[in-house]
């Protein structure tokens, strides 16, 4: 187990688990936001490790995002290297090369749910808020909730979360698509190490390879995604993983993966 700041990262078998905890609400701080950055550089590094979970400590907060005490003064030069900050954390969390599911087991208030925006896949428990009320404050997403929301959600349900500060509750989540799963409330962890036990079981060089596909269906055209999606399919050939996947599947035995 390894100790960052105000995040705690334990390893079970092929699956990190990063808790927030910056108690009472694990806000982001600074300090916090480089951590996560080089937490998921460490985590890259890792070949043995497929997936990461990232949740809040306890039961009532996932994250209520930034402390708006970091803004009271109204210092531009600090809003800057904090708005930074958050990209540059969260940017990575989003590019990280694994699975990432977020279980949001609480509140996840502005930055805080902009971090689970930033997961491949978010689980909700049953009491769990999300909103994004920036700008009930004078202020406005800037850590990729004005981008990541619309793309899940759908422009309509994006402008009511973020232009008239409506909260949504777990079903409504589930329901518009900003979920993909609910759970019992001290639920959520448990049904995330099972979706990381199914990640684990694929190969974690095509299982990297998918994703940067998928999320490239975002800004680039599907003319030219198809022509990547099949260069990437041949490029696999070049990888121990493919070999043994295919060789595993002709002798019905379970592949040993070796992420390369």
């Amino acid at each position: 187990m390894t100790d960052y700041t105000n995040l705690t990262l334990s390893i079970d078998h092929h699956t990190a688990i990063v808790t927030l905890n910056n108690p009472p609400a694990h806000t982001w701080t600074m300090d916090s936001l480089q951590a996560l950055k080089q937490l998921i550089a460490d985590l890259n590094a890792k070949d043995d490790v497929y997936a990461l979970i990232i949740h809040g400590d306890g039961e009532k907060f996932f994250s209520a995002g930034a402390d708006l005490n970091n803004f009271a003064d109204g210092d531009k030069g600090h809003a800057i290297s904090m708005a930074i900050a958050f990209g540059e954390a969260f940017e990575a969390l989003s590019a990280y090369r694994g699975v990432s599911i977020a279980v949001i087991n609480g509140y996840a208030m502005g930055g805080g749910l902009e971090c689970a925006l930033a997961c491949d896949i978010r689980i909700a428990e049953e009491h769990a808020q999300m909103a994004l009320p920036e700008t009930s404050v004078g202020l406005l997403p800037c850590a990729g909730g004005t981008q990541n929301l619309p793309w899940l959600v759908g422009e309509g349900w994006a402008k009511r979360m973020i232009l008239c500060g409506e909260r949504v509750d777990a079903n409504t989540a589930l329901r518009i698509g900003l979920v993909e799963e609910i759970t019992a409330k001290g639920e959520g962890l448990t049904a995330a190490q099972a979706l990381a036990q199914k990640v684990a079981k694929q190969s974690p060089v095509a299982v990297s390879y998918s994703k940067t596909l998928i999320q490239a269906a975002r800004d680039t055209p599907p003319a030219q995604n198809l022509i990547l999606e099949r260069e990437a399919f041949v490029k696999l050939f070049d990888t121990k993983d493919q070999r043994e996947g295919v060789q595993a599947f002709l002798e019905k035995r379970q592949p040993n993966w070796q992420n390369k």
